[in-house]
């Protein structure tokens, strides 16, 4: 049986390394590699599409014509994608739309009957965040497909909407560019539509602004800008310039680097960091504060529970909870004392509260985010002094809603053991974990 299973795992290795090299599966091969991982590949022969906008039929049709596609694109205009970056365009054109078999359902629009599935792009992302980890990929290719999936509405969308300059160099620090351009013309033309000819003008339009805003090859950066305007800063006082300009360039509160620098010439040697954790139950959040956060003050959900409830797991009182927190947390704000916001955190709303209290009180806001594959947080969670059960763990996950680089000033990505996979929203070079913040 150990034997079988080897045999199996190193199959599915061959044939994704053979996706970046010349592979060219089509859905059926695609599901029976991978559909006892992500499982609502399954779904897709009963999932239906709306006919004016996907007349060829359903979602497994339509993922068909789109790998079709890519693997037209990959021999002629995009030729140039190789390796890593075509394993992440073909998992992408495979995965974009896996989120609709949970979102699918009826909306009367203008008074007609149609099919629809909102927000099944970032409900795919979600879902496939911890399956991705468990399969043999590099880190740089898991955020890439993550960030297609998650993302593939918005070149349109920026277009449709008429959207500024900050929309576009946001979009750049959550998605690679131009392979969200080529999995969106692979996506339009593969469906049957009346105003396809209209839609990949959108695509044009999208590419070109890409390219004027200068993130068509890169995500947007101001570290050369920010090279000339620093001069006898401190590395913190880079740190917090740098990471409030890329959030307010990106919201369009300023539109020069160097206005950075005049609004937060205030603030910038006596702030507080506002750590925000981020993870299930077992993904090693707590270990990383005790490594990583010696010198700060530490809020955590469950103490509190157990001073209040006598019991960390006792959910009573869950408003006199949040508030006790949340007292204590404007109290390390207001005196500048470095805090961390120690729960799951696990849904947006959630997260936005809290970083909208540290920019509030002019903090520089990191989310510390733990990635670990599915297994090993049923794993960790086991061995954990106070596991919860499991059927909570597959609630957090079902629950949870991946975080985009533009929640908080910086954003951290760990992996197992504590190791650091990615960040966004720094200055300094370095990587090493102790100075993940």
């Amino acid at each position: 049986m150990r034997q079988n299973q080897t045999n199996k795992n190193q199959k599915l290795d061959e044939w994704l390394s053979s996706l970046a090299q010349k592979g060219k599966p089509d859905i059926d091969e695609c599901i029976d590699y991978l559909g006892s991982q992500i499982e609502w590949l399954y779904n897709m022969k009963n999932t239906q599409q709306d006919p004016e906008w996907h007349a060829e039929g359903n979602v497994h049709i339509h993922t068909n014509m789109v790998l079709g596609e890519v693997y037209k694109l990959l021999d002629e205009d995009a030729s140039h994608i190789q390796g890593g970056e075509r394993q992440s365009l073909i998992l992408a054109a495979l995965l974009h739309d896996v989120g609709k078999s949970v979102r699918t359902k009826e909306v009367e629009i203008n008074g007609v009957i149609r099919i629809a599935c909102p927000q099944h792009e970032s409900i795919g992302r979600s879902y496939l965040a911890f399956k991705l980890m468990g399969l043999n990929l590099s880190f740089d290719v898991v955020l890439d497909v993550l960030g297609l999936v998650g993302e593939h509405h918005m070149p349109k969308f920026l277009v449709v909407k008429n959207k500024t300059k900050g929309e576009y160099l946001s979009l750049s620090r959550r998605a690679n560019i131009e392979l969200l351009y080529w999995l969106e013309v692979a996506d339009m033309r593969g469906r049957i539509c009346q105003d396809l000819n209209l839609q990949l003008e959108y695509l044009d339009e999208f590419k070109m602004f890409a390219e004027e805003y200068g993130v068509w090859s890169f995500p947007h950066d101001l570290k050369d800008e920010f090279l000339n305007l620093f001069k006898d800063e401190s590395i913190q006082e880079k740190n917090y310039v740098y990471s409030y300009a890329l959030y307010e360039i990106e919201n369009n509160l300023i539109s020069l680097p160097v206005e950075a620098i005049a609004r937060s010439f205030e603030h910038k040697r006596n702030y507080s960091n506002l750590i925000v954790l981020c993870g299930p139950s077992g993904s090693g959040k707590s270990t990383w504060v005790e490594r990583n956060c010696e010198d700060f003050a530490l809020i955590s959900l469950d103490k509190i529970r157990e001073e209040v409830n006598g019991n960390r797991t006792s959910q009573k009182n869950r408003g006199q909870i949040m508030q006790l927190a949340k007292e204590r947390l404007k109290a390390c704000l207001r005196t500048k004392q470095s805090v961390v916001w120690d729960a799951t955190n696990l849904r947006l709303d959630f997260r936005k509260i809290l970083c909208d209290f540290g920019r509030d009180y002019k903090a520089l806001v990191t989310l510390v985010v733990f990635l670990l594959p599915e297994k090993k947080l049923y794993m960790g969670n086991e061995n954990r002094d106070y596991s919860v059960p499991k059927d909570v763990l597959s609630k957090q996950l079902k629950g949870f809603q991946f975080p985009s680089a533009g929640e908080a000033h910086r954003m951290c990505l760990v992996g197992e053991r504590g190791q650091l996979l990615r960040r966004t929203g720094y200055f300094e070079t370095h990587s090493t974990a102790r100075q993940a913040f």
